[in-house]
């Protein structure tokens, strides 16, 4: 089972992390990004990811200073590395090695950079949202230049139980292409009840994906079935509004 979050615009690389490591598998592409975002000037990212003048400074000097061979000094496990709300629920600091272990066998973020990142991946501060119509060689925008790079990748790593649990937003999912994964797809949403209508509120389902996550990696889970006993904050398994491929949790 492969379960699939988004990244996190909030960084954290000053917390220091004693944890193993490894290198992202499409850091070669990723490479490729850099050298067309360090031609970016401060108004250029200003301008492409719509974000203030500081924003848009700070990462240019990212851009400018990302450098290879990442190692503990210049980079940061990815599990570690993103802060936010998904990363605030998933609450990787209270991992034991059992479940960092399990979690870089099973967990997967996407990224507009890395493409896809196993947790102990390391890797550099960036700000690169998947949506960004970033031009470059194979295309006009970054699912264009990820084709079916991710998709490819994530089928490579499947294990037999061949389910792959959707955690991660709609602009990041989008890099994918499920009518070519090799495996049963399983969405999961989670909806607050407002006013007698059940509906997704962004903040809450961002924390519940995270904590989902949690459950998964903390129970070491690979049967989809085991995740309708989830329960935490009031969130439960909805029969009557999930489908088989798309379970529906709601408090």
């Amino acid at each position: 089972m492969i379960v699939l979050l988004s990244p996190a615009k909030t960084l954290d690389f000053e917390t220091e992390v004693e944890a193993a490591y490894t290198e992202p598998i499409m850091l070669k592409d990723s490479k490729m990004l850099i050298r067309n975002l360090k031609k970016k000037t401060v108004e250029d990212i200003k301008q492409l990811m719509k974000v203030s003048d500081n924003i848009a400074s700070l990462n240019v000097g990212r851009y400018k200073t990302f450098k290879t061979p990442f190692t503990t000094e210049n980079a940061k496990q990815a599990v570690f590395a993103f802060k936010g709300d998904v990363y605030t629920g998933l609450e990787a600091e209270t991992f034991n090695e059992e479940d960092l272990a399990f979690a870089q066998d099973h967990l997967r973020i996407l990224s507009g950079l890395y493409g896809l990142l196993k947790p102990l991946d390391l890797m550099q501060p960036y700000r690169l949202e998947m949506g960004t119509r970033l031009e470059n060689r194979r295309g006009k925008n970054l699912y264009e230049f990820w084709g079916e790079k991710i998709t490819n990748q994530i089928n490579k790593d499947l294990s037999n139980e061949k389910v792959i649990v959707n955690l991660a937003s709609n602009e990041y999912f989008k890099s994918v292409k499920p009518k070519k994964l090799k495996g049963q797809l399983l969405h999961i949403d989670f909806k607050d009840d407002k006013n007698g209508e059940y509906k997704t509120i962004g903040f809450f389902a961002k924390k519940a994906r995270g904590w989902m996550a949690n459950y998964i990696i903390k129970n070491k889970i690979t049967d989809p079935e085991q995740l309708k006993g989830f329960h935490r904050e009031g969130y439960l398994y909805n029969p009557d509004l999930s489908t088989e491929s798309k379970w529906v949790l709601t408090r």
